[in-house]
């Protein structure tokens, strides 16, 4: 494994830390009064989602975690497992639904997702940032609602719960950020 030195820190740079991978989310160089100076860091443990603070001492070295990202596609769920088809080999894997995190509820069969990999095992799956669905349940818009007219929850194609305009019907598409669940836009 690569070593790399605490200068060479960045955020999304992956460390492997007592058997476990970190990503390194936020990171600053800090010169105290007295003493060395350190690399405060905060990072994101890629197994368990849980972040952390660390601080390491200016010049030490870490082992780097050299993670693969590479697409595969959704194709369907079965006893707990999710599988997932590389495009090339058209190799299939079953992972865990934790494996996708809260995002888990915009997953739709034929989906593209990005995949985490270290050594041959999965850590992750990221969605796309956005995506379009249709809206499966609603309440009914009334004529005269507006788009600045406030917001009402809308069961989408995959089951998600979202808040969207009143004026948006059942089987409308509609734009969504898988990050924070907002509602986007109206697609037509």
């Amino acid at each position: 494994m690569p070593k790399i030195d605490t200068s060479d820190f960045k955020n999304g740079v992956s460390v492997l830390l007592d058997n476990e991978i970190f990503t390194i989310v936020w990171f600053q160089h800090h010169k105290p009064g007295k003493g060395g100076a350190v690399m405060r860091t905060k990072l994101k443990n890629l197994r368990t989602g849980g972040v952390m603070d660390k601080t390491f001492g200016a010049g030490e070295k870490v082992e780097q975690a050299i993670l693969d990202r590479h697409p595969m596609q959704y194709l369907y769920q079965q006893d707990g497992d999710y599988f997932l088809m590389d495009p090339q080999s058209f190799e299939q894997v079953g992972v865990p639904s934790a494996i996708f995190g809260d995002a888990i509820k915009y997953l739709k069969d034929g989906m593209e997702v990005q995949v985490v990999e270290f050594n041959e095992k999965i850590l992750g799956a990221e969605l796309p940032i956005f995506v379009e669905l249709a809206v499966a349940d609603t309440d009914p818009g009334v004529k005269g609602d507006t788009a600045s007219g406030g917001s009402k929850p809308a069961t989408l194609e995959t089951g998600a719960v979202i808040n969207v305009p009143f004026f948006v019907n059942i089987g409308d598409k509609v734009k969504v950020d898988t990050r924070s669940d907002a509602y986007l836009e109206r697609v037509k």
